[in-house]
């Protein structure tokens, strides 16, 4: 199982950003957020996110993966300020985890957008770029 990177081919992010909480990479069209062991995203912190995205990928779509290698919590009610974002085409969570599945399961009731759990990283990856139409 693999929750890293892709092993096939390594994509150069555009640029990384350390958060309180754990890092986001951009991408030419997507971001991969990793938070630290025992974070809370609470709704300031999804704005810090929301206002990453607005910098790299305003006018243009793109997706997201959380790669959800240590535990932390979520608050769902995030959820109905991340689905406002009209451009956001592919929200992929990455686990091994059984409680992150239960987790997910809870989160896709506050998204009710296009949301997707996965097991391996490429898999992920390969379904936001399906989403975000990336040639």
């Amino acid at each position: 199982m693999n929750l890293g990177q892709s092993k096939k081919r390594k994509k150069v992010f555009v640029r990384e950003y350390k958060l309180d909480v754990g890092t986001v990479q951009v991408y030419e069209n997507y971001m991969v957020a990793n938070f630290d062991e025992g974070a809370t995203i609470t709704l300031e912190r999804a704005y810090q996110i929301i206002g990453i995205s607005e910098i790299h990928f305003r006018g243009k779509d793109f997706g997201y993966i959380s790669l959800r290698q240590n535990s932390y919590a979520v608050d769902p009610t995030i959820y109905t300020y991340i689905r406002q974002l009209e451009n956001l085409k592919a929200f992929a969570i990455v686990s091994v985890k059984e409680i992150d599945m239960h987790n997910f399961k809870i989160e896709k009731l506050f998204y009710k957008k296009q949301m997707k759990f996965f097991i391996e990283f490429d898999n992920a990856l390969a379904w936001v770029k399906k989403r975000v139409k990336i040639r």
